[in-house]
Parts: C-alpha cells; structure tokens; sequence
C-alpha cells in the first residue's frame, strides 16, 4: 500500500466528481451561498502554475446591467457560430449553449496583464499561462461538483469585446464566462454527447507509445 494514498472513499469521492463533473447549461435560481463560493475559489487559486505566476483572475459579475450586456453579446457570437458551421447551423441553433441570465453567479477569468515579464517556462511556450488558468477553472469545476453545484464554461465571445465590457487591462486576456448555480440534476452524460453532436473518442485512440499515432 502507497502511504500517500488517500483513503478509499475519499480516492472514490476525487474520480466520481471527475467522472460526474458536467458543463452544465440549466440552473434554478437559488442563490450560492457566500462561503461556498470562497472555497471554490479557493480550490481555484490552489492550482499549478507554470512559474508559479498565478496569472488568473476572477471578476464576479455582481452588475445586473452587466450581466446582460455579457449575455446580448454571447448571444450575437451564437449567431456568428452558426453561420460558420455551415449545414450544422440548424443543430447548434438548437443547443443551450448558456445559461448566463438564470444561473446564481456569473464570473469572467482572464489571464492577467503585464505576462511577458514571466519568463520561467514560459520562453518557449507562452501559451502556458493559460494552460494554468485551465487548471485553475478546472480545481473550481471539481470542487462545484463534489458540493452539487453546476457550473457551465462559456466561451462564445470576442475577449477584445469582453474584455471592454469588464474594463479589463489592454494587455489581459478574457478566458472563460463561467455560469455557476444550483441545478435540478446533472446530466447523466455530457450534454453535447446526449444530444448527438459528438461522441466521446475510445482512449485507445488517442493514447500513443514512443511516436504519435503509434499504439
């Protein structure tokens, strides 16, 4: 037995909210409650970081106004989503791609501004300031999860656009709109695989040995 390991319900409890977390697009109206909302983001804030830059940033949408100023703008970037999808307009037309107006808390995460002064992992790929902001939006996701609250990534939007919504430095970087509420259930599979928009690929595929496409 490893000595580091958790104990079994508690290793059972971290795989079901990874295997069970949803992006979730039908909330109740239920407000989240304060503290809870503090541990998420705690577990946010407790992800890794390429240099430990930290460089996410939360901005709680609290502005009814703004709330739907952010909601007419996604809803015209659905739109433009759907001219360029050619023959699959129709369908996406009939997805719930948000659920920005009926969820209890909306929040905007950007990558922070001024991140050329990080050079610590960075020099080579600096794409890897944003792959720690997934991290951390994904330390959040588990932790809704294993507390029953949905949340749902929206990312239908022009970060120039949004980022002038949220009055945020010219040299940030808008990531994620994440809808987080109460939900009357989680789906029982992801919601686009239920409605038949794709379909989840068999690991075998996408696993490789030694070379890249090589099973």
């Amino acid at each position: 037995m490893n000595q580091h390991q958790f104990s079994a319900p508690e290793i059972r409890g971290v795989y079901r909210a990874i295997y069970e977390r949803r992006d979730m697009r039908h909330f109740t109206p239920a407000p989240v409650d304060a503290e809870q909302l503090h541990r998420f983001m705690e577990a946010a804030h407790r992800a890794p970081s390429v240099g430990y830059m930290q460089p996410w940033r939360f901005i709680r949408v609290v502005s009814p106004e703004l709330r739907q100023r952010i909601h007419a703008h996604v809803n015209e970037e659905r739109v433009r989503t759907a001219h360029a999808l050619g023959q699959r307009a129709e369908a996406f037309m009939q997805l719930k791609v948000e659920g920005i107006l009926t969820c209890a808390e909306v929040l905007v995460v950007g990558l922070m501004e001024q991140r050329e002064n990080h050079v610590f992992g960075r020099r080579t790929m600096p794409h890897m300031d944003l792959a720690s902001v997934s991290c951390a939006i994904q330390n959040f996701w588990l932790a809704t999860r294993a507390e029953g609250i949905g949340v749902g990534w929206v990312s239908l939007f022009d970060p120039n656009h949004l980022r002038d919504l949220c009055q945020m430095p010219a040299d940030s970087e808008p990531v994620a709109v994440l809808c987080v509420g109460h939900v009357e259930s989680f789906y029982p599979a992801p919601m686009l695989e239920i409605e038949e928009w794709d379909s989840r690929r068999s690991l075998d595929e996408l696993f490789y040995k030694d070379a890249w496409g090589q099973v």
